[in-house]
């Protein structure tokens, strides 16, 4: 990491040099973009707040004087920077989280419903992966990262937001997590039996595949050549009965193959060629880099979705159309051949 020098506020003290501050605490950059993550549901906010977060560590590093670990410390920082940014009632969610399932006659995708609505977006793996050659880097927990943990995660007041993240996926104790949070002991079991009494039914399907598995695989391809051939009969085969989807910024969501087939096939799968997709991993799940052919006949980064696979097919598609989520992937502007 550079030391922010352009960033105001005072500089450290000659004993929080640049090196040893990089040597101590960049480690844990990958972990904490997915603390972060978990706590806003937006990536491109995460590695803002991740940003913030070292920048009011490498002010203070000089006083640091190893009170607490420095994993600690920093997420004490971290976890700080994002209940203040979170306030009181500000969250991110996607279109499940604010209603039933669309059942109306047939309507095109009005992206204008969604105005004003703040839309969780999903976080590729490739951002919290650790490279092969950082053995000291953290493995971080997948499953605290599925996009339907993360979706409900966002409905619960920030503070319990933070405690059940820091008790639960983290392993604080009681009396760390009230430390790091500035409260009690008392209050922090309090406000995590609160958290987990709200997060219920969030077990992932039962015949659940793993992204590595073969039939999964086969899956994904599927899903993509239905697509880019625009094979509406090729969906039918890899969707579940009783699968759902969702595409933000669009309020509405439809559940059931036939529900799902009917608007995809209206509305979304064009002609053949009008989409390019690319496998890729969000979430800890098997998902899809996007792009569409724009009016003047160009293929322009369009967003990605993530899905769902399980044994007896597709049981969720999540779809964002979010242009910049194709860079934070790290998929080029045109896509590749």
């Amino acid at each position: 990491m550079t030391s922010p020098k352009n960033s105001s506020g005072p500089e450290p003290a000659a004993v929080g040099s640049d090196e040893r501050f990089v040597a101590d605490t960049e480690r844990y950059r990958r972990e904490l973009l997915a603390h972060c993550y978990r706590m806003v549901g937006s990536v491109h906010e995460a590695e803002d707040l991740v940003q913030e977060t070292y920048i009011r560590a490498w002010r203070g590093f000089a006083a640091f004087e190893g009170r607490a670990s420095v994993r600690t410390w920093l997420y004490t920082i971290a976890t700080n920077v994002c209940t203040t940014a979170l306030g009181d009632h500000r969250r991110r969610v996607l279109p499940a989280g604010l209603g039933g399932a669309y059942e109306g006659p047939d309507t095109p995708p009005n992206p204008e419903a969604g105005n004003g609505i703040s839309w969780l977006q999903p976080l590729p793996d490739a951002l919290i992966t650790p490279s092969a050659d950082d053995p000291e880097a953290s493995v971080i927990d997948r499953e605290s990262l599925r996009l339907a943990l993360v979706a409900s995660l966002q409905h619960l007041p920030a503070r319990q937001r933070a405690i059940l993240m820091l008790r639960d996926v983290l392993a604080f104790s009681a009396a760390e997590t009230a430390e790091m949070l500035g409260t009690t002991t008392a209050a922090v079991k309090t406000g995590l039996r609160r958290a987990r009494a709200r997060l219920t039914d969030l077990a992932d399907p039962a015949d659940l595949l793993e992204p590595t598995d073969p039939r999964a695989q086969a899956l994904l391809e599927g899903y993509i050549a239905a697509f880019e051939h625009s094979d509406a009969h090729l969906l039918e085969q890899v969707l579940r009965a009783d699968a759902t989807l969702e595409a933000t910024p669009f309020k509405n969501w439809y559940a059931g193959k036939l529900a799902c087939i009917r608007q995809l096939r209206k509305y979304v799968l064009g002609a053949p060629g009008d989409w390019r997709m690319f496998p890729a991993l969000a979430n800890g799940q098997p998902a899809v880099v996007t792009y569409h052919r724009d009016e003047h006949g160009t293929m322009a980064p369009y967003g990605a979705a993530v899905l769902t696979l399980t044994a007896t097919g597709i049981s969720r598609v999540v779809a964002f159309q979010d242009s910049t989520l194709v860079s934070a992937f790290g998929f080029p502007a045109a896509p590749r051949q």
